[in-house]
């Protein structure tokens, strides 16, 4: 007869086990009390900040067509129809002196292919401050085209754009705009992605981080309205455009009024700043007697643009960049006195870039020094690449397609944030909420070791970047104002 089977009891001696559940993760451990500060943070940002955010992105947007319409609208006066042999820079210069007889020469730049005309560049009273105008004259001819005036690199048009979109034509006081945009983009871009992919490990869903979902929670189809689908949507193009915003955000920031000075400091500091060639030529024998004092400006009485020809003149300068081997686009930047070189520096801005300057003196030609972009330091590099790709011109038209992408997703993002703050509203009222205040007692629950670093970051980054620390406290008194609020309410 079969014995029964006994259902064996641990001893008292063997203690029973219990299955353990895995511990915590160290994340797990701090993100439940970080994420209400971060959720605030971004609301914040978003609500407040945002706007600038929108404009920035229009604006930017609108600069990403600017070389094709700056290439239609100035062709007549850049482009020329080649005709056997070119007259000298020399004649070309005075040429386009004739046409503006006041002003300095800044720069002369030489045509980068057989179509194109010479460009000299003047100072001009009767532009607006930081504008110069730009002459062109015919290589082949001799003749004027026209003149126009310019910022920079930029025409008419663009320079308008880049005006609009730097501090929407309201000069210092405007700039606080882009710097408040520039600054808090990077917040709120990190920011938000550490939301989103905290709820996408709490739904299980972490591999969907890139598509928005088919279905909210309760089981609407996509065309359903609701808040869940608006945030799918927010938080999945938010992640498409996160590396377009962090770069938008970092180069914007170098072009700032305040934070752009301590970017200008620090890189100073560590040796991050872009190389010149020694220009001075003390030390030096030259024939060149005059004693000037400004770009291409001499003594009263002397010729304005004696520079320009004494010794082996604009042609001889040209010559000894081009047996250098420099390449176009070509600028040649009048020497400032009789005691310096003059500069010939590549300014090719697309890839493969170039950027080779060499210093020439002006009664021998000889080069005198000489600065490679190969010996760039590395940061310099990088922070002139991330320019020209917020600029939409290191990579051409794949940069403006991308560049436009990343505005359409900008401006997308603000929007939906705003339709997700207006569903949030109470039921049945057009009254906004302004979302819930950190728990309290929240600051008191965070580790003292990710406080004190929070802390210590926080300080640290509002000092470097002034416009955002000084709107990171408006915020935390509004937050402070609205939990008081909320509590008296309450207790009422």
């Amino acid at each position: 007869m079969p014995v029964p089977t006994q259902l064996q009891t641990p001893s008292p001696a063997e203690p029973r086990t219990v299955p353990q559940a895995d511990p915590p993760s160290r994340r797990s451990d701090w993100w439940p009390m970080v994420r209400p500060l971060v959720l605030r943070l971004h609301f914040y940002a978003g609500v407040l900040v945002a706007p600038f955010i929108l404009v920035a992105s229009v604006t930017g947007l609108l600069y990403t067509i600017a070389p094709q319409v700056e290439q239609i609208a100035y062709r007549e006066l850049t482009d020329v129809g080649p005709a056997g042999g070119q007259v000298t820079l020399a004649e070309q210069v005075a040429a386009a002196r004739a046409t503006h007889p006041a002003g300095a020469v800044i720069r002369v730049d030489v045509p980068e292919a057989a179509d194109r005309s010479t460009r000299v560049v003047f100072t001009d009273e009767t532009v607006p401050t930081g504008y110069d105008m730009s002459v062109f004259v015919n290589p082949y001819t001799g003749q004027v085209e026209g003149q126009v005036r310019s910022y920079g690199q930029w025409l008419g048009f663009r320079a308008w754009l880049d005006d609009l979109h730097r501090n929407l034509h309201l000069g210092a006081l405007g700039r606080n705009y882009s710097e408040l945009a520039a600054s808090w983009l990077w917040v709120v871009a990190l920011g938000g992605l550490a939301l989103w992919i905290a709820k996408r490990r709490r739904e299980r869903r972490t591999r969907r981080l890139l598509t928005p979902d088919p279905s909210t929670s309760s089981g609407h189809r996509l065309d359903a309205r609701g808040r869940a689908r608006v945030m799918s949507w927010h938080g999945a193009i938010g992640v498409w455009v996160l590396l377009g915003a962090l770069v938008l955000s970092v180069s914007g920031v170098t072009w700032s009024r305040y934070a752009g000075a301590n970017v200008e400091e620090l890189r100073t500091a560590l040796a991050w700043m872009k190389p010149l060639p020694t220009t001075s030529l003390e030390g030096e024998t030259s024939s060149v007697g005059h004693e000037h004092h400004g770009p291409g400006a001499a003594t009263s009485g002397e010729d304005p643009d004696a520079l320009l020809v004494d010794g082996v003149g604009i042609d001889g300068v040209l010559a000894a960049a081009r047996e250098e081997g420099l390449g176009d686009p070509l600028y040649l930047t009048p020497p400032t006195d009789a005691d310096s070189a003059w500069t010939a520096a590549e300014n090719k801005r697309d890839w493969p870039t170039s950027y080779d300057t060499v210093a020439v003196d002006p009664a021998s030609g000889a080069v005198v020094d000489r600065v490679d972009f190969a010996d760039w330091p590395v940061m310099a590099k990088l922070t002139t690449w991330s320019i020209g790709a917020h600029m939409g011109i290191l990579f051409g038209v794949a940069n403006q397609i991308v560049l436009a992408a990343v505005a359409i997703g900008l401006i997308a993002l603000t929007l939906l944030g705003y339709r997700m703050w207006w569903l949030r509203r109470p039921r049945g009222t057009s009254r906004l909420r302004f979302g819930r205040p950190v728990p309290r007692g929240a600051w008191r629950r965070l580790p003292r070791t990710v406080l004190a670093g929070g802390v210590a970051v926080t300080v640290l980054v509002g000092w470097f970047f002034p416009l955002l620390g000084i709107s990171l406290v408006a915020f935390l008194l509004i937050d402070l104002a609205l939990a008081l609020a909320s509590r008296r309410g309450r207790a009422g």
